[in-house]
């Protein structure tokens, strides 16, 4: 006979394992590991998912992309009965505006939710030639909205009765709790950092400029690729600013053909919404604040330490102080943003200033007319953008990014008065170059309204529009690397060399045209010292060809000599 089976209820018992339903959203953060190269075991203990799974996200990777882009925004999971499209598309946008809100920290009731999945609803009825749908009707009802958050797994969406206000005793009451923070870690205000996102309209002129109004009634108008993210930031001591990231809609825009990203004055980032999410935010902070820190206070004898200071956006993860054991993350209270948070409370505002400023001056420089000033506007591009963003952001003096701590940390501030940016005098100048540019009905509010564009809502239109972008399936152009060669160089050199000769041959002023001479000569010596290398090489090549035995070759041109004169670290994109 058999042996009898035990009937041990802790051996005979059978655990029944539950399946674990994976979001959208964490699939293709999956794909997007997998091709960034990162190995199966670190991504399974990132995510929290069997091996198994992700191998099988990995193998399924077009189906899932394919799918991503008819997909509902915000990690949709499945939809469990068939609605309308009108539904569907209403809810498409309503969580783009709702992801829109959370970028920008504006906090959300039920009730506003509600009115606006209304509102939408509305908008897109009144937009349908479906004649059946006059009598159709929505209420948004408690029930509908409880089946839209688990539609969306909004599971963590937190709403409250009421929208929330800024909280001035929770703001009242930080700076002592701050100032506990930096005596335990014996930080100085060199060590002690904030950085913050912003949107910003690259590419948008004062409602009341003919720009402006011939630009929104021309065809094929696009609002939303204006925008894009920008994360600033510095230390409290304001001797050290932190080279802007920038998240755009595109990785490969056109005008950046040819162009290193690398070398860029911005870290170039990009997604289709151009916003900040964690997994950029993740990035910037190990592999650039982190490194540049520590360089950062090596070069200036400091401990290696950090203290950052951060507000509670979305896109910001809660684990980033596992990341690193030098830098200490503080977190501001909820809703203290607009009171206290440093890059609030000035530096954000007038890097914003320095850069509509920058923007009519430029056009001043180079139009002298109407028409000419159009034309400009039409070739101003992203690459433009990027030279202005850069520049503004240097522009802003020290003392200001010192000042602004002073709400937080009154203790940093340098002296009593310092001298800083004001914000009044640059919106001034900006009316004076905007009169001079013909823009003679602008006022100081027009300007006020185009620096704090980020904070307004999206409207209807631009909800549509970045849904229809959301679904191109646009392949980016590939990076394609500039070269330069030695005729080319030799070509810029002699045209350096013939203008300096008519500046020294012609102008009465010798001191000045010296001063010029030597001004050109000093900027230009780092490609004089690439021509005398590559003449050297391209010597050097020719002398071994002729004392090498075998049939003889001929020399490299000029045009040849390439690679001694090509960025090496061009050959790796981004």
């Amino acid at each position: 006979m058999p042996p009898k089976r035990s009937s041990n209820l802790e051996t005979d018992k059978i655990i029944k394992r539950t399946r674990k339903s994976v979001t959208l959203e964490t699939k293709l953060e999956v794909l997007r590991r997998i091709e960034a190269g990162e190995k199966i075991v670190q991504i399974c203990k990132s995510v929290g998912l069997a091996k198994s799974t992700v191998q099988t996200i990995r193998d399924k990777k077009e189906n899932i992309k394919a799918h991503s882009k008819s997909a509902a925004p915000l990690s949709v999971s499945k939809l469990t009965r068939q609605r309308s499209s009108i539904m569907e598309k209403m809810e498409k946008l309503l969580g783009i505006w709702i992801e829109d809100n959370n970028q920008r920290r504006m906090p959300m009731s039920q009730m506003t939710i509600q009115e606006k999945a209304k509102n939408i609803f509305e908008n897109l009825k009144c937009g349908d030639t479906d004649v059946s749908m006059e009598d159709v009707t929505f209420q948004a009802s408690r029930g509908w909205f409880d089946k839209f958050k688990n539609r969306h797994n909004l599971h963590n969406l937190k709403v409250k009765g009421e929208a929330a206000s800024a909280d001035d005793d929770a703001a009242k009451e930080y700076p002592n709790i701050l100032k506990r923070i930096i005596e335990r870690g014996g930080y100085r205000p060199e060590q002690v950092f904030n950085v913050d996102e912003t949107g910003l309209y690259w590419k948008r002129m004062p409602e009341r400029t003919y720009i402006s109004k011939n630009e929104k009634s021309a065809s094929g108008y696009k609002v939303s690729k204006e925008r894009l993210t920008l994360l600033l930031g510095a230390n409290a001591a304001g001797t050290f600013k932190l080279k802007p990231l920038l998240v755009y809609l595109s990785e490969n825009p056109r005008p950046f053909k040819g162009l290193n990203k690398k070398q860029l004055p911005v870290i170039w980032r990009s997604n289709k919404k151009a916003w900040m999410t964690k997994i950029l935010f993740e990035d910037w902070f190990k592999n650039y604040f982190c490194p540049e820190v520590k360089k950062y206070m090596r070069d200036n004898n400091f401990s290696n330490k950090a203290l950052l200071i951060l507000d509670n956006a979305p896109g910001h993860p809660v684990n980033l102080s596992e990341l690193s054991q030098d830098v200490e993350i503080e977190y501001l209270p909820k809703n203290t943003t607009a009171l206290i948070q440093p890059m609030d409370q000035g530096a954000i505002a007038t890097f914003k200033a320095y850069y509509l400023r920058r923007t009519f001056q430029k056009l001043i420089n180079e139009t002298d007319g109407e028409s000419s000033i159009k034309q400009f506007w039409k070739n101003y591009n992203i690459k433009d953008a990027v030279d202005n963003i850069s520049e503004s952001w240097k522009e802003l003096k020290s003392t200001t990014m010192n000042h602004v701590w002073k709400k937080i940390w009154p203790e940093c501030i340098k002296t009593e008065d310092p001298e800083i940016d004001s914000l009044s005098e640059i919106r001034q100048t900006i009316l004076n170059l905007a009169n001079d540019l013909g823009f003679e009905d602008l006022e100081e509010g027009d300007v006020l309204d185009l620096l704090n564009a980020d904070r307004e809502p999206l409207s209807h239109e631009e909800l549509v529009q970045i849904e229809e972008e959301r679904e191109l399936d646009e392949e980016p152009e590939p990076a394609v690397c500039k070269q330069l060669t030695l005729k080319n160089l030799s070509n810029a050199l002699s045209h350096f060399e013939q203008g300096i000769n008519i500046l020294v041959q012609n102008d009465p002023d010798v001191e000045r045209s010296a001063n010029v001479s030597r001004g050109i000569n000093s900027a230009i010596s780092c490609y004089n010292e690439l021509q005398k290398e590559a003449k050297t090489k391209a010597r050097q090549t020719t002398l071994d060809k002729f004392l090498k035995p075998g049939p003889s070759t001929t020399a490299e041109s000029d045009d040849d000599i390439i690679l001694q004169l090509t960025d090496s670290s061009c050959s790796s994109s981004d």
